[in-house]
């Protein structure tokens, strides 16, 4: 084969079959190539999920665009308390690509794919004239399986319950921002994209009383529990001086004038749960190599319906609210 992608190679013809068969299929097996596949689920409640991936740069420090999208799609499904099971894989690949690039992003796949315990099933692959991707975009589906009586909605969440917060805010968004612009932090900064659902499994070990699950993404902490406030119709209250935020993140936000509460993250969780459950699910959650700085972050009450309140270190009180763009974009 040739070492670049050409228009040829989203044309359906030898040149597509050679890119499936010398990159994908050993890969993810010929079963992650076809256009649709017979899977078997035998469960009455299924989750489903689609998203897209356009994030800028495609390797960051920590992962790139492909464990990326198996993550992300992964995290999905397990913050809406299913088990995933399935995911499919659509490529849409400038002509130029270097195939030694589109392979490394392929391998990332497979092993995000098996730390995850899920199987691309399907994909499709097209290819676009130079300049008009930026690289590859990557838009991956999941299919999950829901037991019984498993409910995570916002709709749940009750006064008194608590905040929980499984790892350290802000290391994704800092770590594309330093690749994009070529910043450098000492420590460095490392992605936190990985699989979830092992956690969510650990936390259902401690307590099925569980109100609330969100990875918070784009938007950070500050919007994902804006969004909950909002859906509830209750206020969460989150101390400052509980935040896990690492020092090299906590620098450079101060160094750019971001705020680490709205910086993207891709594996910790937000999650709201009975008070009475609260310690055991942070005890358990500190048993996992996801979870070892995981805390109690805040709580729920009535005083301000749909508002996020942060109790400062000095006593004082900030309102956070969701930002009216994004202030990192293309981190996802």
């Amino acid at each position: 084969m040739m070492d670049k992608i050409l228009l040829g190679h989203g044309s359906g013809g030898k040149l597509m079959h050679a890119l499936i068969r010398e990159f994908f299929s050993p890969a993810f097996g010929n079963a992650g190539t076809g256009d649709s596949a017979v899977v078997g689920v035998s469960s009455n409640r299924l989750a489903y999920t689609t998203d897209s991936y356009v994030v800028s740069p495609l390797f960051f420090p920590g992962g790139n665009i492909g464990d990326l999208a198996v993550c992300g799609t992964v995290n999905d499904l397990s913050v809406a308390g299913a088990e995933p099971r399935y995911l499919t894989a659509g490529f849409i690949i400038e002509e130029g690509f270097p195939l030694a690039d589109l392979k490394k992003i392929i391998v990332s796949m497979a092993e995000a794919a098996r730390l995850a315990g899920v199987t691309i099933v399907a994909g499709d692959t097209k290819v676009v004239n130079r300049g008009k991707a930026d690289g590859v975009f990557i838009n991956t589906s999941g299919i999950g399986v829901l037991a019984d009586g498993i409910e995570i909605t916002p709709k749940n969440i009750r006064e008194g319950d608590a905040v929980i917060i499984s790892g350290e805010l802000g290391n994704h968004g800092v770590a594309i921002l330093a690749e994009r612009n070529g910043l450098s932090f000492d420590p460095p900064v490392e992605s936190d994209t990985r699989p979830l659902y092992s956690l969510v499994k650990s936390i259902y070990r401690a307590s099925d009383k569980i109100r609330f699950m969100r990875d918070p993404t784009r938007g950070g902490l500050a919007t994902t529990l804006k969004e909950a406030a909002l859906e509830s119709e209750l206020c969460i209250r989150i101390r400052e001086q509980a935040l896990p935020i690492p020092q090299p993140v906590r620098g450079a936000c101060g160094l750019l004038g971001l705020d680490p509460l709205y910086v993207a993250n891709e594996g910790i969780l937000v999650v709201i749960a009975d008070a009475g459950a609260a310690e055991r699910i942070v005890a358990e959650m500190h048993n996992h190599e996801y979870g070892k700085v995981a805390a109690i972050i805040g709580s729920v009450d009535r005083s301000a319906p749909g508002m996020v309140l942060l109790e400062t270190a000095i006593g004082g009180s900030r309102i956070l609210d969701m930002l009216p763009g994004e202030m990192l974009p293309r981190i996802c």
